[in-house]
């Protein structure tokens, strides 16, 4: 099936990451030309990009006039951006309770994976706002949806992005843009090198597998071919607002 993706600019943020990489990967294999955005994984991100024929830019997310530049930089070498997905995040490996969490902890949380989607969001949206067309995919989390013990900070910010924060964009975007969507995917535990360190015991991979329909982790490319469904109009053009987790049918973890 044509995605309809085909020259379509579209800017994955966090793409020298596992999932991000995938997104950016599923993307370029659709057609499209990805901007492949990285704030620290300058090495993986110049090889994504030369693999995919894209382009490789550096920002940092959590600051307004690097944000701005990286979207001015898109346009400039691209053309107008017509996806974004916000995909940058941090999820914090150590298992802290909210009473043994330093605030430092929380508020570095916090920023990265609320400001820098506000920022990323916010950015491209003035670039929509003046082609009038375009659509966003936010990579949120089932810890937003269902919690996550010992990462109430993780667990906070991808809810905020997966509740209201979406709600209020999906409605927003038809202004700037009437056929203007806005989704989000939910991944599960899914094996990246984020995550490496966390699901090497098979006795953790077993207790977090245990409420899932499907026994498995999920692989980034699973996250990624839903986030290309997402964006293409083609298939979801009447989608918006709507979080599709991908998890395996997770229904919770087992305390």
């Amino acid at each position: 099936m044509d995605m309809g993706l085909k020259d379509k600019v579209v800017v994955v943020t966090g793409a020298g990451g596992g999932i991000g990489g995938a997104i950016a990967r599923a993307f370029a294999d659709e057609g499209a030309r990805v901007a492949v955005h990285y704030r620290s994984s300058r090495e993986p991100a110049e090889s994504l990009a030369e693999q995919i024929g894209g382009v490789a830019l550096r920002a940092d997310l959590t600051l307004e006039h690097e944000t701005d530049a990286l979207f001015d930089s898109v346009e400039a070498e691209m053309g107008s951006p017509d996806v974004l997905v916000a995909n940058a995040g941090v999820w914090p490996p150590d298992d802290e309770p909210v009473w043994a969490m330093s605030y430092e902890r929380w508020r570095h949380t916090i920023t990265t994976n609320l400001d820098a989607t506000f920022l990323s969001c916010r950015a491209f949206l003035r670039h929509v706002e003046r082609s009038g067309r375009g659509n966003i995919v936010i990579v949120s989390s089932t810890a937003g949806l269902i919690g996550e013990a010992g990462h109430s900070d993780y667990a906070a910010s991808k809810s905020a992005l997966a509740g209201g924060f979406l709600k209020s964009l999906k409605n927003e975007i038809v202004r700037i843009a009437p056929q203007g969507r806005v989704n989000a995917v939910a991944p599960g535990w899914t094996t990246t090198e984020m995550t490496r360190d966390a699901i090497a015991a098979p006795e953790f991979v077993e207790r977090i597998t245990r409420t899932m329909a499907m026994p498995k982790l999920g692989r980034a490319d699973d996250v990624a071919r839903v986030v290309v469904a997402l964006a293409s109009d083609e298939v979801s053009g009447h989608v918006t607002g709507t979080v599709v987790p991908v998890a395996g049918g997770m229904e919770g973890r087992v305390l």
